[in-house]
């Protein structure tokens, strides 16, 4: 499915406030509510929410995650930007590890004229995006690999990443709940994340701001071991104040 502006500000609208009733969604939209509807329909059809009489909220489920395919299409924008700040901070002839997630996957997009990189990944996604880049010396974990994703997950990619002492790990995230806890959806992905930040000098985090009070199911770590927290808004005040209290900042990409 291909999200159209007005779809995509209507998730961001939900997002917002987790629930809408339709005519509140054709007000603000300033569409008719038989145009929600249709737009409702298909984004529920493709998993992206999730409809109830007269309204519409935010998938429940804390088990699945959604389709790889849809989202590369959530939020392309503000991707981009966190992206796009992520590449300003980055020094030339630093290490790296980059994990599975179309967020870091847009941090490698950004990183392609950027010299002299040391990049580990379990993300095969990431590895053919760096390829390009011919000062780039990319590293690729082994272990199992998900056909939905080209993510590398299991002991061995565990393992693999446990040999290396980088400058930056860089992970993504499904769900930042609102005490700071970090959760995702495959318990095997968690583990090659948990092991990138013991291996990482510095822990910088990319999430968008969906990521904010969204449910998964495993924990995978907490705000407060994360040093750089890139976003598209501002978190929640108490998130902020995580951040701070551990030494960490938050970087929101304008």
């Amino acid at each position: 499915m291909v999200i159209n502006p007005r779809q995509q500000q209507l998730i961001d609208l939900v997002r917002d406030r987790s629930s809408m009733r339709v005519e509140d969604l054709a007000r603000l939209l300033d569409v008719t509510p038989q145009t929600v509807r249709r737009d409702v329909g298909a984004l529920a059809e493709a998993g992206l929410l999730a409809r109830f009489h007269g309204g519409v909220a935010l998938p429940a489920s804390t088990v699945q995650n959604i389709a790889y395919q849809q989202r590369q299409e959530l939020n392309t924008d503000g991707k981009r930007r966190i992206a796009e700040a992520v590449a300003r901070e980055v020094p030339d002839g630093c290490s790296m590890i980059l994990n599975i997630g179309t967020t870091t996957e847009e941090v490698a997009r950004s990183l392609r004229h950027r010299r002299d990189l040391r990049v580990v990944t379990n993300n095969l996604n990431v590895a053919a995006i760096l390829a390009e880049n011919e000062t780039c010396e990319v590293i690729v974990a082994g272990g199992i690999v998900r056909p939905r994703d080209r993510g590398i997950v299991g002991e061995a990619a565990v393992d693999f990443i446990r040999q290396f002492r980088v400058d930056i790990g860089v992970i993504g995230i499904s769900s930042i709940e609102p005490d700071g806890t970090l959760r995702d959806f495959d318990y095997r992905e968690v583990k090659v994340a948990q092991t990138i930040i013991e291996q990482s000098r510095e822990v910088w985090l990319v999430a968008d701001a969906s990521k904010f009070g969204r449910r998964a199911m495993v924990q995978l770590a907490h705000l407060s071991q994360v040093d750089v927290l890139f976003t598209d808004e501002s978190p929640p005040p108490p998130l902020l104040r995580t951040l701070a209290d551990s030494g960490g900042r938050c970087v929101v990409a304008d």
